[in-house]
Formats: structure tokens, sequence, C-alpha cells
């Protein structure tokens, strides 16, 4: 593979990780496919963490905030993390100590894009409903909340 000599692997790695936050594994993947051979990848990533530079956690509570504001469910959320191969122990710590009411979020990302036309009366639009929420990562009890209070 053809990579540019000028610039190590650690400088190659904090350039990345100047631009925005990446995940470990997402990092090595990174750094591979850009020609560095995997023992100098590791030594880069190891360096990298000591430095503070690469932190999973600071990571996940990075992906947190944007998939909320974006209106994305707590399953969505882990799904995205869990492709990333980020632990699931970290992202369940970091969920958990998230202040958000996911039903209130499903609420608010209904009402953002259906507006007025949240209603359970038509079972086509009601499924479709459903289907949006449930693509969008909330559970089953938060889309019912979401599209039934709208009814009282």
């Amino acid at each position: 593979m053809y990579r540019e000599r000028s610039r190590s692997c650690l400088e190659t790695a904090v350039q990345l990780l100047s631009r925005r936050d990446h995940g470990r594994a997402e990092l090595f993947r990174k750094l591979l496919t850009k020609g560095f051979a995997e023992d100098e990848v590791s030594h880069a990533i190891q360096s990298c963490e000591q430095h503070g530079y690469l932190d999973d956690t600071r990571y996940v509570q990075g992906m947190i905030r944007h998939h909320i504001a974006k209106g994305h469910g707590e399953l969505r959320i882990q799904q995205t993390l869990k492709q990333k191969q980020i632990d699931e122990t970290v992202v369940a710590e970091q969920l958990a100590l998230t202040d958000v009411d996911w039903f209130e979020l499903a609420r608010s990302t209904a009402e953002r894009k259906f507006g007025e036309q949240i209603t359970t009366k038509d079972p086509k639009v009601y499924a479709k409903q459903v289907r949006f929420l449930q693509y969008r990562g909330f559970n089953f009890e938060q889309i019912q909340y979401a599209l039934d209070s709208r009814d009282q």
C-alpha cells in the first residue's frame, strides 16, 4: 500500500483526532487503511490514549449529545455505537448518566416530523409514524406515548 512517508503514524493519528473525536477501533481502522503497520498503529493509539487525545468515553458522550440533538432514541444510539465497536458497558454507563426524558424526546421528534398530523385515527398514517419512530430508535412504550399524548 502507498502512504506518504513524511508523516509518522502518531502524527497522522493526532491530525485525525484534531479534526474530530474518534473511537479507538475507528482510528485503528483508519490508520491501517493509510498503510501503517499494525504494530505502529497500536503504538500510536496507545500513545494517544496516554496523552488524552483518544478517549472512548468522551467520544461516546459526544455521540450521545449529537444523536439526541438529531432526535434519535436510545436504541439507535446503542446500535450506532455498537457498529463503531465501542464497548457496550461504556455506552450503557454513559446513557445511564444522560439526563434525557426519552418519552418527551420521542414526542418532540414526532411533532417535529409530523406537526399537527399526529393522529391515531388512520391506521396507515399511524403505522407510518410508528415505523419512523422505530427507525429513530425509540421503543414501543415511548412511541405509544409520543403518538397517543396528542389525543388527550
